[in-house]
């Protein structure tokens, strides 16, 4: 086998346990290409071993990792040797995962030296195992969290139920309003953090992370972007200068609505993986290895799933546009959304998800839901089929009345992750639902 050494700087590759896995290197030099595209990171995963290998990553379904030699689990408690005692610590499984949404995240991107970039992921139970875990970690009390008002629902119940008890406080501003954003940071010296989410929850608000890393930079700030909505086949935070990136992997990672997990990603440098590796063990926010299996597979297909989706996406929402029934759709791949031109610039392509308000408020909803007959109404997002819910009633309920609707999330929204079925179909569907709540 060979030897770590003998691999550049930047290969990609991976030891555990005596097993060398393989993330990005593959042998191609009759195409003469220094790099690989995208979907084939997405897909290729591969390891070795003096007995062969499996096509596929194997899984290890275990609690516990037994040894023979007593030294060697002291040295292991001790941390003067790698390997692996319990899964809620860590487990080979996670890092086939973990390693590929790193170099996602980093794909094509440098440091500020001109070198590849690094960055290191961490798998959790799910996205709120990862987002508490960042949150608890970086924040103590006393210090503020500045963020916008239109938040997903979970991440808005954690700021405001755990973390103010803790007297963890929260500022809450419009992100896109720079001036008062800056003058609230002119006042307040106790701010630590700015947490992002763009496009944001269910409005698909989208925020400018080039313009906001420089803004935290100037006055020391953590900054954090929930790139769920996005993934990183469409955005990548990182090459702003955001500080970490959060996923529910369950949504458009895993893609198959299969698993539940999360994923927060750092540069692999950074000083804070040992408090965040800390949080995660005590509080019991782990990764399991048949979830994190079930997304390693889900990610091969990232690449040609978010194509799909993004394609039906685009021609749904341009049907809803011109619909009598529909007082407004939220899309950035519209040029009547408002944040249409920051989409353009630091997103690919504007994604999946949308939202779209009917007028006659709840009865409308309710009615246009209940004639739907191929979308799924479920409040999870990002799966191969198509997902609507109720955001005020359903992922936002405990939102207060006040704050939902000062962030557009009215009685008459509804909330559509778009799938992958055929896009004539869909349109009969709702097209069908929208003519019952007029009929």
């Amino acid at each position: 086998m060979p030897q770590e050494d003998e691999y550049p700087a930047g290969s990609g590759l991976r030891f555990f346990d005596g097993m060398l896995t393989e993330i990005l290197v593959l042998v191609l030099p009759a195409m003469k290409k220094n790099t690989l595209s995208f979907g084939t990171v997405c897909i290729h995963n591969k390891q070795q071993s003096s007995f062969g290998h499996s096509h596929m990553e194997a899984i290890f379904p275990t609690s516990t990792f037994s040894y023979d030699n007593p030294e060697q689990l002291m040295n292991l408690f001790q941390g003067t040797e790698p390997g692996y005692i319990y899964s809620r610590w860590d487990n080979p499984t996670f890092h086939y995962a973990a390693d590929k949404i790193s170099l996602l995240e980093a794909f094509e991107l440098n440091n500020e030296h001109g070198n590849q970039l690094k960055l290191k992921t961490m798998l959790f139970s799910s996205g709120m195992g990862a987002i508490s875990t960042l949150l608890m970690s970086c924040l103590k009390p006393g210090e503020k969290l500045i963020t916008q008002g239109n938040l997903y629902g979970g991440t808005d119940e954690f700021i405001h139920k755990i973390l103010k008890p803790l007297q963890i406080d929260c500022v809450m501003v419009d992100l896109n309003d720079t001036e008062k954003l800056s003058a609230i940071l002119d006042t307040s010296t106790d701010i630590r953090m700015m947490y992002i989410e763009t496009p944001a929850n269910p409005t698909l608000s989208c925020y400018d992370l080039n313009t906001l890393a420089a803004i935290a930079k100037k006055y020391n700030l953590i900054t954090a972007a929930d790139n769920t909505f996005a993934t990183p086949y469409l955005q990548q935070p990182f090459r702003y200068g955001v500080d970490y990136v959060v996923h529910s992997t369950t949504k458009f990672l895993n893609g198959h609505g299969n698993a539940i997990g999360g994923a927060l990603v750092f540069h692999e440098d950074d000083d804070k993986q040992t408090r965040f590796h800390e949080v995660m063990k005590l509080l019991g926010n782990n990764a399991n290895p048949f979830d994190s299996w079930l997304l390693s597979n889900g990610l091969k297909t990232l690449e040609l799933r978010m194509q799909k989706h993004c394609e039906n996406a685009m021609q749904l929402a341009q049907f809803f546009s011109t619909h009598p029934a529909i007082n407004k759709v939220n899309y950035p791949g519209l040029q009547s959304h408002p944040d249409h031109a920051i989409c353009n610039k630091q997103m690919r392509h504007a994604g999946a998800m949308m939202s779209i308000e009917l007028f006659g408020g709840l009865d409308a909803s309710k009615e246009f839901i209940a004639s739907l007959k191929l979308a799924t109404l479920a409040v999870s997002l990002g799966t191969v089929d198509t997902i609507v819910q109720h955001p005020a009633s359903m992922s936002h309920v405990k939102m207060s009345k006040a704050q939902r609707e000062q962030y557009g999330i009215l009685d008459g929204l509804i909330r559509i992750s778009v799938g992958i079925e055929h896009i004539d179909d869909l349109i009969y569907d709702f097209s069908y639902a929208l003519d019952k709540t007029r009929a």
